[in-house]
């Protein structure tokens, strides 16, 4: 646990969380440990994009890695094998109609991986968040009414901060992204973060920026008004949406 000495303890060491800047750069990002889940925490440590990651038997461990993986909605654009697969019209898609499955499903462990770090203590703490209109999931449903895809994460302001996503089927996570993108525009969100760059996010269209540039962001993006006494709302404003809208 030789780790744990180089990083401050919430709640011991110090109140709140450290400058992002003196996070590890191995591991790349880690920042503080312990504190709490509680709907005040999560959003002041989004606010900062810091966010939890951590596993069963540890403390809470928090993040602000670099670079960072995003995407800007008003420039992406499907690669031309994923807007084919969205004219087919294989999927339906919806929006905080299934949260706590979503998240559910996105915590069950994946072939390539031992465990999850999204414990029943994070699934709790977001379906919180979700009540509260800051947590928000798209879902995709194969024709026979089952949940086959889907992503989940918070959004501030006009950022959203995308945690996990999970497919079942062929393709079924990238047409929930795409719907993603669509509703990020509808509601003007400017950055969807992605926090760490992987195959699956690349193939996607993720590119990666600095520290400074994503908090740069983040200071014009999301208002100081931005906190748990503003009511986001439910995404669900909307009826089912097609696979090829």
């Amino acid at each position: 646990m030789a780790l744990m000495t180089q990083i401050p303890f919430i709640g011991h060491h110090i109140a709140g969380f450290p400058a992002t800047s003196k996070a590890l750069e191995d591991p790349n990002g880690l920042l503080a440990a312990g504190g709490d889940l509680e709907p005040e925490t999560l959003i002041e440590a989004y606010r900062r994009g810091i966010f939890p990651w951590y596993e069963a038997d540890q403390p809470i461990l928090w993040w602000s890695p670099a670079p960072r993986a995003v995407f800007y909605p008003n420039t992406f654009k499907a690669s031309k094998s994923l807007q084919k697969v969205l004219r087919k019209k294989t999927y339906r898609v919806t929006c905080d109609t299934a949260f706590t499955q979503v998240i559910k499903a996105c915590s069950l462990p994946r072939p390539d991986s031992e465990g999850t770090w999204i414990t029943s203590s994070m699934i709790n703490a977001y379906i919180k968040l979700h009540q509260l209109g800051y947590a928000h999931s798209i879902e995709t449903w194969s024709s026979t009414g089952e949940l086959v895809g889907g992503l989940y994460g918070i959004s501030l302001g006009s950022v959203f901060f995308g945690e996990s996503m999970f497919s079942t089927h062929s393709n079924a996570s990238k047409v929930a992204f795409c719907h993603l993108v669509d509703r990020c525009l509808q509601k003007d969100i400017k950055l969807i973060d992605c926090q760490v760059e992987n195959p699956h996010l690349t193939s996607l269209g993720a590119i990666e920026i600095s520290r400074k540039t994503f908090e740069d962001h983040l200071s014009s993006y999301i208002a100081s008004s931005d906190s748990l006494s503003i009511h986001q709302g439910c995404w669900s404003t909307t009826s089912t949406i097609d696979s090829n809208s």
